[in-house]
């Protein structure tokens, strides 16, 4: 078992020939302040960067974000406490996030000869020791001889640099003391070059497994020296802007048992420092979290503030709560638009959080599951550097999941403790700290009526046990007490209903006996005897039609029939009884029992017949007397309604009369409704709406209030014939369909 992972040591390797020195052909902007220029001056031109800039530049951006998540620091108390446990138990792989300043940075500058600019010590462990090496190598020598620079140069040095010791590898060794070959020793190189084709890069593979080969032959020997166990080589070819690559890009795949080998050709520019991040979020297994709508005033308009996003990296188990939280769909909280490209192209994923207005600095407030360092992507730029000048003064930053319905959800908090900025994670569940909460409050949604009692019974039942002596089988094989706790577990809930309203059985207390001996593996005749009881005692209850624990939860009026109840109880006692027909033998006893005394005799079913009409009679008996009484007290208001219209018309009649009494009696005004039309009101048989049972009562009181007219009542087809006595005395005669001719 192995102590140290490859990102324990990392190599860079940069070539400095003087082909490294041509331009990448992307230009930049170098005069920026073009709106204070005074009139007459001419802009300055656009300047393009160099291909080794931009290598160095991108292994700078490299080591950076390892500094920022992984500082440098003493050995840890977590490697301590680990070398100093007795036995096997403390040789364990540690990954990077669990080794907190355990990354070591070596950097080698290969032309003629190779230059190693630091050490493993940490000391050298820092960007600024770095950065004033490189200013002291300067740029490539364009006068070099092309012939005697190579990169091979450095990658021989590489080799030989990770045989060495670092400080946590030598204290490991001196610690495990016999044990020291246990300490493993791997490590990866990086290699920025400008390769001329794919036998190149074969070339240069061979040439480092070779080396490799030669080194491990003479650490064997030494005391000081570590031979390698494992070695990743990551090739980056990276060409000038406009030109085609002459070299395939190549997934990782083993050269042989102790190096492996990726190659990948980039486009020098925006495009190399992005694939270095790539790079260095694989190789230490960190994520990316991008904070949105951060509010920031804006520089010309002081006024007026606009939202930014700022990307930051950490390790990935800031996210593990999240991914516990929303299970595989991460679409609340993933932006489409940031995790398919960024600006410079390159896909990657991130996860976005809204920035929240914090409304306390206390952030020991907060109940936090885990703190991690974070490191910004763009450091140089504006809104990275204004949310780190925030973080440093003291202030929080509360995260909180975008959501596009629903209560806010705070999952994360930005703060610095002791001049660093940590992400910390904050429990989206209830606290630990926190009593746990109660089944029957319906914590798990509406449901609250859970068997409760009958679950804590059912613990009780299937407990461990430690075993004292080993038993054996009929076969001579050991019980294996697991594997038999296993069983009756596997028993015990083929058909367990976990509601009180989904079960009949199970509330009953006539059930228990059967219920608890029907799990059993093996039946005796004893067992047998008293599930035969029980059933026989069910039969009973159902003789003298006793009541059932039926559950009238969601249902309307009296419920289900007495019959109904004992049909659904016996179905589900027999879905116990078959759950376990397959145990023994003798189940299928209790079965055949069961299903002998479903089926009743002939006298039973008539018995049952006769009790369900008369039961529907009764039904049928207290409709008709609740409809005659609803009949009963519609047609006494209708009496009295026509009474009090009828005393109505009579005062209105005698009031008309009384105002004038030299004029004729008034003609009611009524509808023209024809002799033919009007019939007696008959009993229709049926149902009779409202609109004809009230016009067949106007009709009824208007036809009492007036005398018909003479000409409706003697019409023939309910036409009247006009001045038939001037018809009659200048000799007309009238025929059916009313037309008058001349005799």
């Amino acid at each position: 078992m192995k102590l140290f992972s490859e990102a324990h040591k990392t190599v860079f390797v940069v070539d400095h020939c003087p082909y490294m020195g041509e331009s990448c052909r992307q230009t930049v902007e170098f005069d920026m302040f073009t709106k204070n220029r005074a009139p007459g001056i001419i802009p300055l031109a656009p300047i393009a960067k160099s291909l080794w800039t931009c290598a160095v530049e991108s292994a700078m951006e490299y080591c950076r974000i390892m500094y920022d998540v992984f500082p440098a620091r003493k050995l840890p108390a977590t490697l301590s406490s680990m070398m100093s446990t007795s036995g096997d138990q403390r040789l364990l792989t540690v990954a990077p996030k669990q080794l907190m300043g355990a990354t070591r940075v070596n950097f080698i500058v290969s032309d003629s000869r190779a230059h190693t600019l630091n050490s493993w010590g940490q000391e050298d462990q820092n960007l600024q020791e770095l950065m004033a090496a490189l200013a002291a190598v300067g740029p490539p020598n364009p006068r070099m001889d092309p012939e005697c620079c190579s990169v091979l140069h450095g990658l021989v040095e590489a080799v030989e640099v990770l045989c060495k010791c670092t400080d946590y590898q030598h204290e490991a060794r001196t610690t495990l003391m016999e044990n020291a070959d246990r300490v493993s020793n791997r490590g990866r190189i990086i290699c920025i070059t400008n390769a001329k084709s794919d036998s190149h890069v074969r070339m240069l593979e061979d040439c480092v497994q070779e080396t490799i080969h030669e080194h491990n032959k003479l650490a064997a020997s030494s005391d000081n020296l570590m031979q390698i166990q494992h070695c990743e080589l990551v090739l980056i070819h990276t060409y000038t802007v406009g030109e085609d690559s002459l070299v395939s890009d190549r997934p990782k795949k083993d050269v042989s048992l102790v190096l492996t080998s990726e190659v990948h050709s980039v486009r020098a520019g925006r495009q190399l420092p992005a694939k270095l991040m790539t790079l260095v979020q694989q190789h230490f297994d960190l994520a990316s979290t991008t904070i949105t709508n951060i509010p920031m005033k804006e520089e010309q308009h002081a006024n007026t503030s606009a939202n930014y996003d700022v990307e930051l990296l950490h390790q990935k188990d800031a996210h593990t709560e999240l991914l516990r939280n929303e299970g595989k769909n991460m679409q609340a909280i993933v932006d489409p638009h940031l995790c398919n490209s960024n600006r410079d192209g390159v896909v990657k994923d991130t996860v976005t959080l809204k920035w929240c207005t914090p409304r306390t600095n206390n952030i020991e407030l907060h109940y936090c599951t885990g703190a991690y360092r974070i490191s910004p992507v763009d450091v140089n730029s504006r809104p990275s550097s204004c949310l780190t000048n925030f973080l440093l003064n003291g202030r929080s930053v509360l995260l909180e999941q975008p959501r596009k319905s629903g209560s806010k959800v705070i999952s994360h908090m930005l703060c610095s403790h002791g001049g660093e900025i940590f992400l910390h994670v904050l429990s989206c569940v209830r606290s630990i700290l926190e009593d746990p909460p109660s089944i029957s409050e319906g914590c798990g949604g509406r449901v609250t009526d859970y068997r409760i009692t009958d679950f804590g019974e059912f613990m009780r039942e299937n407990r461990l046990a430690p075993v004292h002596e080993m038993r054996y089988l009929l076969d001579g094989t050991v019980e294996v007490p697991l594997e038999k706790a296993k069983s009756q577990l596997e028993r015990h809930t083929r058909y367990w209903p976990m509601i009180i309203s989904q079960t009949t059985i199970f509330n009953m207390q006539a059930v228990v006996p059967l219920a608890s001996l029907i799990v059993k593996e093996n039946l005796t005749d004893d067992d047998i005897l008293n599930c035969q009881k029980t059933i026989y005692n069910l039969v009973d209850m159902e003789r003298k039609n006793d009541h059932l624990p039926i559950s009238t939860a969601g249902t309307r009026g009296k419920g289900s029939k007495r019959d109904e109840q004992y049909r659904i109880m016996w179905n589900e006692l027999e879905t116990l009884v078959r759950a376990h027909l397959n145990n023994s033998e003798k189940h299928q006893r209790v079965l055949e029992c069961l299903l002998a005394c479903r089926s009743k005799p002939p006298e039973e079913e008539e018995r049952k017949k006769s009790r369900r009409k008369r039961e529907d009679k009764e039904d049928k008996s207290e409709k008709n007397v609740k409809e005659h009484e609803a009949d009963k007290t519609w047609q006494e208001s209708e009496r009295q309604k026509g009474a009090l219209e009828r005393e109505k018309d009579e005062v209105a009649e005698a009031e008309i009369i009384k105002d004038s009494p030299d004029s004729p009696e008034p003609l009611n005004k009524k509808p023209r409704v024809s002799v033919g039309e009007t019939q007696p009101p008959e009993k229709i048989k049926g149902p009779v709406s409202l609109l004809t049972f009230w016009t067949n009562r106007i009709n009824t009181a208007n036809s009492r209030k007036h005398q018909e007219f003479a000409g409706r009542l003697s019409s023939i087809n309910n036409k009247a014939e006009l001045y038939q006595h001037l018809k009659e005395e200048n000799g007309m005669d009238t025929h059916e369909n009313g037309k008058a001719s001349r005799q």
